[in-house]
């Protein structure tokens, strides 16, 4: 094999790429170079996810090769020259990439390790516009558990029918769901619980390439996704995910509307002082919310802002990594805050987009 391409356009699609690529084995470790109808595509798995990106570039001779993908970003990212060539050394078993005066041999990887790729199917996919599937995962990714012990609550709930796309990730300790209305029907629909990781670098691929629409394609324990050229699948999980609605309450005891921008800063704020596991304190007056927190041999805060509550005072307290998740997916609107009992989940709403639910659970508070 031997291609040239630009530095600029190399180095930006072997960083996208390589994001993938994982360290639990050699061949996972690299990225595939091939090089087959006038055409030069990169590739990278870890096994659960698998991308692959194209590359602009002259294709002189034909071929597949498999090189440390980590090194091989290091190496273009020092380049200086405008452009870069890669040639296949097969009796050195080695790669000769030259770029300007500097000339690098680097040993290829065993590509018959690196695992086949599922091939998007043309029949059975739906397709859905970009921008709403990107702002849906926004919403609710924060939301999907990170331990690994519990693997059917590391996925986003994913479904697809008629005008709606809803996505629902939980943790346990919180619940975020997203029903996006489309503008236009799609034909077909699909329901899978995709891993989160997975979903957030789609979100990421979809802002770099040009595109409106996304083509989604459910295959027993896979999904493949496909924007333009670049093509992102994943493994699905098996497991039963939690019916959300069993834990939404059947109503309220408060309901206060309250200007988000300004929630959001003094939850960021007294936050800095809620440190050590501690838990951010809302107590609740009439006519006042105050926020505060402290931290045994670091300080305390407060602020306070006013509110449209009525009755007896209370205090709730939460995570306020949580609260301020849910608070920034908002957005800067109103909030629609409810609150049953200090014991109890609140929930956080958009008082405009009713579409949007986050439910978060208490802290019990030290008196």
């Amino acid at each position: 094999m031997k291609i040239s391409a630009a530095r600029e356009e190399l180095l930006a699609q072997l960083q996208t790429v390589s994001r993938v690529a994982s360290t639990r084995a050699q061949a996972l470790s690299g990225v595939q170079l091939i090089a087959a109808g006038g055409r030069v595509e990169l590739r990278a798995t870890d096994q659960e996810i698998a991308l692959r990106v194209p590359l602009t570039a002259e294709v002189e001779r034909e071929g597949t090769i498999l090189l440390p993908a980590r090194l091989l970003v290091d190496v273009v990212r020092s380049l200086s020259a405008p452009s870069v060539s890669l040639e296949q050394r097969p009796a050195e078993q080695d790669v000769e990439l030259v770029a300007g005066n500097a000339q690098f041999h680097i040993r290829t990887l065993r590509s018959e390790d690196f695992p086949p790729f599922p091939e998007p199917e043309q029949e059975g996919n739906v397709t859905v516009p970009a921008r709403a599937f990107v702002d849906t995962v926004l919403r609710v990714a924060n939301s999907a558990s990170r331990d690994e012990t519990r693997p059917v609550l590391t996925g986003i709930m994913v479904s697809a029918s008629e005008r709606e796309l809803r996505m629902v990730a939980t943790d346990s300790y919180r619940l975020s769901v997203k029903e996006t209305q489309l503008e236009h029907p799609l034909a077909g629909g699909f329901e899978a619980n995709v891993p989160a990781r997975a979903l957030q670098e789609l979100a990421r691929l979809v802002q770099q390439v040009d595109g409106e629409t996304l083509t989604v394609g459910v295959r027993q324990n896979q999904v493949v996704f496909q924007i333009g050229d670049v093509i992102l699948s994943s493994r699905l999980i098996e497991g039963q995910f939690p019916n959300y609605r069993q834990l939404l309450p059947e109503s309220y005891e408060h309901e206060l509307t309250i200007a988000g921008g300004e929630v959001t800063d003094v939850v960021r704020r007294i936050s800095l002082l809620a440190q050590k596991n501690a838990p951010l304190r809302l107590s609740f007056a009439p006519g006042e919310l105050t926020v505060s927190s402290q931290t045994p041999d670091i300080g305390e805060a407060r602020e306070s802002l006013p509110v449209a509550f009525q009755g007896e005072p209370f205090e709730i307290g939460f995570n306020p990594d949580f609260l301020r998740d849910g608070l920034e997916a908002v957005g800067s609107g109103d909030v629609l805050l409810k609150l049953i009992s200090p014991l109890r989940p609140g929930l956080i709403q958009s008082a405009e987009d009713g579409g949007f639910l986050y439910l978060i659970m208490p802290i019990r508070l030290n008196v």
